[in-house]
């Protein structure tokens, strides 16, 4: 008799484990692939008919991909079934964010937004999806909300059936890129007249699960680490950022280092976190402007709103064709429209507001995120007296043969100063985005950071 309450003290305390820890039910979770897509976006259409339901996602094969790994664009027969202006904005301003309105507003002969049909192109591998299933499950968040436990075991979408507005941010910042990947793109920060100087980089950024000799200690609190070298103009050639980016940044703050070419040394960078200047930006986003957000949540309380549906930069395949050139682009005041292509999607809203004692630049972002994706889409940015400031975008699409979105571009406008950065341009790069490379450990150390600038 001992022997069976024994058993079932220990069976009872287990299920009443399973159940704390759980981050949702698992009556919840099973939603996940059958009332929601395996992310947690909703399957359905909406009652208009102007968002289909999710039916998979484009596949592997939806159109050629080129030997230098460029995509082709799957919906390049199709037309805008309308244009928004500044002179017809009005009409639809249910659907447009305030950040999109002040672009009118601001540049009412020459910013517009052509609207397509809505596809909902994107899904992932079925590892990702079951990993997103097992983060449901299992993922908690630690220090209010500020960091993750138990998310090295899945890896991907920390909480694809969020309950409120940090967690729908943690989606973003760990939602499925291809995993390992290499790149180079280019940044530039228009004048008003449109002049710009191209500033070229190549990153990497490699993931624990894909770094064979990564010490096991190491695992639990990376998300990743992330190396990034400027080529391009001379004078500022050889500067490279290196980040090991954690997932609970209150115990353990990212860590960066840059190296100075000129210098010719190897510095802690306490500045590449939150609201220190972006890497060659002229001054025109922060670092954590960087994929329309990243890094640590904790100077902002972040409030869910809801759902809506916006009309958002998405399938941004013509933007990044070969067939562009960056000055096809990069014009004065905002990228060129011609090449842009939005549609009509359901987003999450969350607001951030900066917490009582914290400091930051942006007093406010208001956030909208894809929810098929969980990339963010846009964001509007405001200062310390509540004035709309910057409006940003992210302009992505389906890299349909790894599964995985991505950004064709990210636009960040600076309403005051009518100039504006875009970043992640590739058009005439001799390569597209490369994935599952090897990583090495000792690649993403301070002592490997010389050798990089001098390359």
């Amino acid at each position: 008799m001992h022997t069976i309450i024994t058993k079932s003290c220990i069976l009872a305390l287990t299920l009443l484990a399973s159940q704390v820890m759980a981050a949702v039910p698992a009556v919840e979770a099973a939603k996940l692939g059958t009332s929601l897509t395996p992310l947690g976006a909703e399957k359905a259409g909406n009652a208009a008919g102007t968002i289909p339901a999710w039916t998979g996602g484009l596949p592997k094969d939806a159109a050629p991909v080129q030997a230098n790994g460029f995509l082709t664009d799957p919906f390049a027969n199709e037309k805008p079934l309308f244009v928004i202006t500044s002179a017809n904005a009005e009409q639809y301003r249910a659907n447009l964010t305030d950040g999109q309105m002040a672009m009118f507003k601001r540049y009412p002969q020459t910013y517009r937004i052509p609207v397509y049909p809505t596809h909902r192109a994107a899904s992932v591998p079925p590892a990702i999806m079951e990993a997103a299933k097992q983060s449901a499950l299992n993922v908690q968040p630690v220090n209010d909300g500020n960091g993750l436990s138990h998310f090295a075991e899945s890896g991907y979408y920390a909480f694809p059936i969020p309950k409120n507005g940090v967690e729908v941010v943690w989606n973003h910042v760990t939602r499925y890129l291809g995993g390992n990947y290499k790149r180079s793109y280019v940044q530039a920060t228009p004048q008003a007249n449109g002049a710009y100087t191209a500033v070229r980089f190549e990153e990497e950024q490699v993931y624990p699960k894909q770094i064979p000799d990564l010490p096991v200690e190491r695992k639990d609190n990376l998300l990743y680490f992330v190396k990034q070298r400027v080529t391009a103009p001379a004078r500022l050639a050889g500067t490279v950022v290196l980040a090991h980016e954690t997932l609970d940044q209150l115990t353990e703050p990212r860590l960066a280092w840059v190296y100075n070419a000129g210098q010719r040394r190897v510095r802690r960078a306490p500045q590449v976190a939150y609201d220190g200047p972006g890497t060659a930006a002229d001054g025109l986003r922060t670092a954590d402007n960087l994929d329309m957000f990243n890094g640590a949540p904790d100077r902002y309380d972040w409030k869910l709103i809801g759902k809506k549906e916006l009309y958002i930069p998405y399938n941004s395949y013509q933007l990044e064709s070969r067939a562009l050139k960056y000055d096809d682009i990069i014009k004065a005041g905002h990228i060129n429209p011609d090449h842009t292509r939005y549609e009509l999607h359901r987003v999450w809203e969350v607001v951030a507001t900066l917490r009582q004692g914290e400091r930051h630049i942006y007093a406010k972002r208001h956030m909208y995120i894809d929810e098929d994706t969980w990339q963010i889409a846009e964001v509007d940015h405001y200062d310390g007296r509540g004035q709309l400031w910057r409006v940003g975008e992210g302009h992505a699409l389906y890299r349909y043969d790894q599964q995985a979105t991505y950004l064709a571009a990210e636009a960040l406008y600076d309403l005051n100063a009518g100039r504006y950065l875009v970043l992640g341009l590739r058009n005439e790069e001799p390569r597209s985005t490369e994935y599952g490379f090897k990583a090495k450990t000792f690649d993403f150390t301070p002592a490997a950071l010389r050798t990089d600038g001098m390359r």
